[in-house]
């Protein structure tokens, strides 16, 4: 399964001294990734591994669940967000891969 979506960038409270900056997936894609891995292998967290480009850099990596069902999140690599110019609260447009399911 692929989809592309844009969200805005940002930073994770609960580890700001560790500077994770993610992106939250829209709500109905999310309910869709969760409906095609049910019942599949169970990952660390309830990850699920994907595939992403955002600009020209490509990597694999997961995505988490939010709690009660909330959006699942995407890291972006520090890497990532410096070689592309993204700074916090920018939109991020996201092309993803769901690998599991």
């Amino acid at each position: 399964m692929s989809a592309t979506f844009t969200a805005p960038l940002w930073k994770w409270d609960a580890r700001v001294e560790e500077g994770w900056f993610l992106v939250s997936l829209p709500q109905d894609l999310s309910d869709h990734i969760r409906d095609l891995t049910a019942g599949g292998p169970r990952r660390g967290f309830g990850s699920v591994r994907v595939t992403v480009l955002v600009g020209s850099s490509r990597w694999r990596t997961s995505i988490f669940p939010g709690k009660d069902d909330a959006p699942y999140v995407l890291p972006i690599k520090k890497a990532v967000y410096l070689r592309e110019g993204i700074e916090l609260g920018d939109p991020v447009t996201v092309h993803l891969d769901v690998l599991d399911g």
